[in-house]
């Protein structure tokens, strides 16, 4: 790996004056947005001045008239780039790119992940390789912020940046007369000014976005059995517009915090008299994110219902935010604690294993008085939800399904918490509309008719799956096969009576596995145990008529079972060895014959 430490100092130094950089993120939670923002106010102790940029805002041609680059980025459920990243990633896997494109550009990668899963930050290891191909010179080595460390991304981004400021400060040396400047409160993001209560609004941004579309609420129903645990709804969306997406496409969902829960939170922080007050939102801190359609006028109400998510579990950034806030002597030792490497399991189980939200630390260190200005900082954004769609434009015009588990459960304080898009979207009622907006999924079908395509979905993972079944359906293909698992084949099994329809008139071949409904002591059965019993036809299906499998669902062990099954498959019915069939199954994923579509 070409790195600073290859090389000899003086000839890799840069001006003085060149000390502008761009950080581009990738995210899919908000934690690699998060860690951009505090790469860039890192970089400010150095006199950079940042740029931050989510990578799908990022125009991919003018990567090449940058001369410092750093990429943060996380890692999806099953280890592919997050979708964020994939105009930019598509651009830099062109074939026909030189291998010195990048010869003028300093660079380096940060990447978050989680090392319970097998593919453990791979974009980042695939974007760093990638870069240093085309030229780009890497001038600290790449950083792997890992979830399960026990300060979380901290652990490793910590020296990370230690070890970035000290390489930029050698590459690019400060003029004599500058020091690096102190760590120490940061100055807010914006500056709030008062306006009258006669001044008009701007138009919503979001309603202004081209990228999002008017839809109403055509139908918001309940498929799982009334009496069952989980609450998974069926939604139907109409548009006035004449809107176009794929299978594997998902909708993107603003959501609004409930009225009540914001009426409460703002008594809570002593803000419910000026709540409606209205005021004006100057970015002053451009090497800092705000939250997306941000208006340019607002009112603490406003932020709290549609910007800003007082309901997210904070992280360590923001108790050492709140440091600076809190007067109370004890509560400035605790805030000291948990900051603290020292402090990081007590912390822990503070917040993260408890799932303590931001609203509820504040309820409890109550002396901090947060000025107004400092709630961008303070208050990660509400973001945005994506969701797969679970249908197909051709059999459903102008209309998007989708197929959502609401989110409700109880903590281990037991308290009860609900998902906060997935509660905006279980109350909708007939006739309601809001803006979706429409992002590009992982799936590419086959356009040979004769080519079949395995779907394997269990839970909310048929989401997608409806959506491919339809589409063939609808093209002729009835060489498609669903293995959909369930607990209860009464009680979950979503759409049932949709692939029993078409399985009876030959168009799809459903196979399902309840896994709740056998006897009692016997083992439970799931969908790769189908596709084990299967074994003949799969390798059928996949080898001797190289089809695509597609997996969507949950990225637990169910994506790896399924491979696992897929691999004795080749083994056992195409003799191949255990390591031929092991190959197999990684070229079906380098040839886009193996798409997962999963979360986390």
């Amino acid at each position: 790996m070409s790195t600073h430490g290859d090389h000899g100092t003086e000839e890799y130094q840069h001006s003085s004056a060149s000390r502008e950089l761009l950080i581009l993120y990738a995210t899919e939670t908000g934690t690699a947005q998060e860690t951009a923002d505090r790469i860039a106010r890192e970089c400010r102790r150095v006199h950079f001045h940042c740029r931050v940029q989510s990578m799908d805002a990022y125009p991919p041609e003018t990567l090449i008239l940058e001369h410092l680059v750093i990429f943060v980025v996380s890692t999806t459920g099953w280890g592919a780039e997050p979708r964020a990243m994939s105009s930019l990633w598509n651009m830099l896997l062109r074939s026909d790119l030189p291998n010195d494109l990048f010869e003028d550009m300093d660079f380096c990668v940060f990447g978050l992940g989680d090392t319970a899963y097998e593919k453990f930050c791979w974009p980042a290891k695939k974007l760093s390789r990638r870069m240093q191909s085309l030229g780009g010179y890497e001038i600290c080595s790449r950083g792997e912020g890992d979830e399960q460390h026990r300060m979380g991304v901290d652990g490793a981004l910590d020296p990370w940046i230690e070890c970035l400021l000290e390489v930029l400060t050698q590459l690019y040396p400060l003029p004599h007369e500058q020091d690096n400047i102190p760590a120490g409160r940061p100055p807010p993001r914006v500056s709030l000014s008062n306006v009258g209560s006669d001044t008009s609004l701007d138009p919503d941004p979001l309603d202004e976005d081209t990228k999002f579309h008017t839809a109403s609420v055509k139908c918001n129903r309940r498929i799982t059995a009334e009496d069952w645990f989980q609450d998974v709804r069926h939604f139907e969306f109409s548009f006035e517009d004449d809107i176009k997406y794929n299978p594997g496409d998902v909708a993107v969902i603003h959501p609004s915090a409930p009225a009540s829960e914001v009426d409460s939170f703002l008594v809570t922080m002593g803000w419910a008299n000026v709540a409606d007050n209205f005021f004006t939102v100057e970015h002053t801190m451009l090497d800092q994110t705000l939250p997306d359609h941000l208006p340019k006028t607002v009112s603490l109400r406003i932020l709290f219902t549609r910007y800003l998510n007082f309901n997210a579990v904070p992280r360590r950034s923001f108790f050492q935010l709140l440091q600076y806030f809190a007067v109370d002597e004890l509560e400035r030792e605790k805030l000291d604690e948990f900051v603290s490497i020292e402090g990081a399991d007590e912390m822990y189980d503070y917040c993260q294993r408890v799932k303590r939200t931001i609203w509820e630390v504040l309820s409890e260190f109550r002396s901090a008085r947060i000025p107004r200005e400092y709630v961008f900082d303070l208050f990660p954004p509400l973001r945005p939800r994506e969701f797969s769609i679970a249908s197909s434009i051709e059999f459903h015009p102008r209309e998007i399904h989708l197929c959502v588990a609401i989110v409700r459960y109880r903590t281990k304080l037991k308290i009860h918490r609900k998902g906060v898009c997935t509660s905006y979207l279980s109350g909708l009622k007939l006739g309601d509309t809001l803006r979706i907006g429409l992002r590009k999924g992982f799936i590419s079908l086959p356009t040979d008719p004769n080519t079949p395509v395995v779907c394997v979905g269990p839970g909310t993972g048929i989401a997608p799956m409806r959506a491919v079944i339809e589409q063939r359906i609808h093209k002729g293909h009835t060489n498609t096969t669903l293995y959909f698992g369930c607990r209860s084949a009464h009680k979950d099994q979503h759409y049932h009576t949709e692939w029993e329809s078409h399985a009876e008139e030959r168009k799809l071949r459903y196979r399902v596995a309840c896994s709740r409904d056998g006897p009692e002591g016997v083992k439970r059965t799931y969908v790769q145990h189908l596709m084990k019993e299967d074994g003949q036809y799969i390798w059928t299906m996949l080898g001797q008529q190289r089809g695509i499998l597609i997996i969507s669902g949950s990225s637990n062990k169910m994506p790896t079972a399924v491979r696992e099954a897929v691999r004795g498959a080749v083994e056992r019915f195409g003799g191949r060895s255990n390591a031929e069939a092991v190959e197999y199954v990684a070229a079906m994923e380098r040839e886009g014959r193996l798409i997962e579509e999963c979360w986390s």
